[in-house]
């Protein structure tokens, strides 16, 4: 216990809450980043946690982690945390190593006897010690505290034990000297139905708030320097919320309703729920009895004329690519949105990887060409689903959007943009003056098959699975038709450069860099933040983060044949790097990889890069 407290300013925080499964460290975390976006911090965050439904309490197996990093200038989660929350031993021992030297550790010291450091293997009774903690920890009676004060609410010891959490936020509060209004606005909306829950976590969090202050639990407080942000309404928000957000929008946008067929996968399952709610705008989300059908729903829907989506991850999107190649075939606007997680297979279904781009990219029979887009950050997830579901509708095809675990169960804050901020979206439906010549594979001048809705009077007509006529729309198995009908959808797609962004290049201060830093989808953060790292250590590299894919930005060529070495930096083994080098191949490409279904840290992109750059 300290008789002073010091309050000390700091341009950005980082705190990761440990515990088990059931401690609630994601509600805690994410309560604490909802208050940080309300007082106009950059907020990310990085959700951590074990695959298995429920490991035995106390386990090293169950550890799940919450990590925050609320303040200026914030565009990762951070590689080390500033303060480290455990609720339990092994909460400790499996997130030491992501606590900063000097940090503060705070433990629930209920938690911490003998049978509790045994079943999280500690060999010696100093768990501090044995694990080389160098910290300040502060030892607090969360269980105890949290007991004594639920003791008259009638709650079952369970129940008050589901409150820890909240005693955990409110002291995380108090050091960083935030108010408690934000939170216990959460936790009324949270618990609206419930008020006697809602009474005993208000009860619990300030209790925590007050203890911190009571006791002066800590040598130091920290104030956080906020930015002057733009005007408007902002809130915290997830990938996979934000991604079905941007669909309604498009729906909206392009007057079209809006199908979602899809069947229960991690880390995708959230986008089903969100569509699920929101019946209110005319949503029909249909959760189907499996990943073919979840897309073939889709097609169905497509060709009844609404914006239609399907939602998967890498094992789905392998289940569905026949479909999708109907979808191809067909020439049928559809929007498949891929959460990446860890492969092959079932693999590491709660952690985040970059390995399905060439199943996106290829992953079909026969020459099937798509769009492939993906987003760079959990608030980017809604402009890149509105551009997925534009691209789809104005260039009928099918486009997939490409997230990842990382993104689309962290969150950011987020201006809810303005109605002005987003163009109508245009179908392309059959000109009326077309109508009494139209065929079922007329184009427009870019190549854009005409979308006839069924029902409409004289536009009767058939789309499958098998090749038609470039003139009539019949079926037809003529060579030279099919090389014509090939090339078609493939200039289709091709053509679809001409409507989106030039690929954007952040140069390094004074230019002249020889080398370009590369990055695509959900990199993004930790890629722009080692590209500013490594210019104010000198090491001079302009940096892109690709969100178009297939097609690549019209400049790409150009851009990338400005330096004298390309490096791309990716969550797989290289997969956009060989196909930047076959579309490009007198660049000299060098690559940074990981496989290990965690996000970068940042300092092993600086080191890989000033590696590279030294010929290592």
């Amino acid at each position: 216990m300290l008789e002073k407290t010091k309050v000390q300013s700091r341009q950005s925080i980082v705190v990761r809450f440990s515990g088990d499964s059931g401690d609630g460290m994601q509600l805690a975390g994410n309560i604490f980043s909802n208050v940080s976006a309300e007082l106009g911090d950059q907020i990310s965050t990085f959700p951590d946690y074990p695959a298995e439904v429920r490991a035995p309490q106390g386990s090293l197996n169950g550890v799940s982690g919450f990590q925050v990093h609320v303040g200026r200038g914030v565009h990762t989660p951070g590689d080390e945390c500033d303060v480290l929350v455990s609720m339990n031993p092994a909460a400790l021992k499996q997130n030491a190593k992501f606590l900063r030297k000097g940090g503060v550790a705070l433990v629930d010291i209920d938690s911490f006897k003998k049978a509790d450091l045994d079943k999280a293997l500690y060999k010696t009774d100093e768990p501090y010690k044995e694990i080389g903690l160098d910290a300040q920890v502060v030892e607090v009676p969360m269980t105890s505290m949290v007991k004594a004060a639920l003791a008259d609410s009638g709650m079952d010891f369970k129940s008050q034990m589901k409150c820890r959490n909240m005693f955990a936020l409110g002291l995380v509060c108090w050091l960083f000297n935030l108010p408690l209004d934000g939170a216990l606005r959460f936790l009324k909306n949270k618990f609206a139905k419930k008020p006697a829950v809602y009474e005993a976590n208000a009860k619990v969090v300030q209790g925590g708030f007050d203890y911190g202050h009571n006791i002066h639990a800590s040598v130091s407080t920290y104030r956080i320097e906020t930015d002057n942000v733009r005007p408007g309404r902002y809130t915290d928000v997830n990938g996979n919320k934000a991604t079905a957000w941007g669909l309604i929008l498009a729906s909206e946008k392009s007057h079209l309703p809006l199908f979602l067929g899809s069947y229960p996968i991690t880390p995708a399952t959230d986008i089903l729920h969100e569509l699920a709610k929101r019946r209110d705008l005319g949503v029909k989300a249909c959760q189907m009895e499996d990943e073919i059908s979840g897309i073939c729903s889709a097609i169905g829907a497509s060709f009844a004329g609404n914006l239609a989506v399907t939602s998967t991850s890498g094992p789905g999107l392998a289940l569905k690519s026949e479909a999708l190649g109907l979808a191809v075939m067909a020439e049928l606007p559809l929007v498949l949105i891929d959460v990446q997680r860890g492969g092959p297979s079932t693999g590491l279904p709660t952690k985040t990887e970059q390995t399905d781009l060439m199943q996106a990219l290829y992953g079909r029979s026969g020459e099937c060409p798509l769009v492939v887009v993906a987003a760079l950050s959990p608030t980017d997830c809604f402009h890149m689903a509105f551009e997925a579901a534009r691209i789809a509708i104005e260039h009928m095809t099918p486009v997939v959007l490409l997230t990842d675990a990382f993104i689309a169960n962290g969150s950011s804050a987020w201006r809810i943009p303005d109605d002005e901020d987003y163009p109508e979206i245009k179908p392309n439906f059959v000109p009326e003056e077309l109508k009494e010549s139209w065929t079922p594979y007329m184009r427009n001048a870019e190549g854009v098959r005409y979308w006839a809705i069924p029902g409409t009077p004289g536009l009767m007509h058939r789309v499958g699975g098998l090749e038609k006529d470039y003139n009539t729309g019949v079926l037809s198995n003529d060579p030279a038709n099919h090389a014509k009908m090939v090339a078609a959808r493939a200039q289709k797609v091709a053509n679809v450069a001409n409507h989106i962004p030039e690929l954007e290049v952040k140069e390094a201060e004074g230019g002249q860099a020889d080398t370009l830093l590369v990055g695509w989808g959900g990199t993004y953060g930790h890629i722009y933040t080692a590209y500013e790292e490594l210019n104010a250590a000198g090491v001079k590299v302009d940096f892109a983060q690709f969100r178009y894919i297939n097609p690549l930005p019209r400049n790409t060529h150009e851009v990338l044949n400005r330096y004298k070495t390309v490096i791309v930096a990716e969550l797989n083994s290289g997969q956009f790097a060989d196909y930047l080098q076959a579309k490009n191949p007198n660049l000299n490409i060098k690559r940074v990889n990981k496989v290990e279904g965690q996000p970068f840290l940042v300092h092993e992109i600086v080191d890989a890069v000033k590696q590279i750059k030294e010929g290592k």
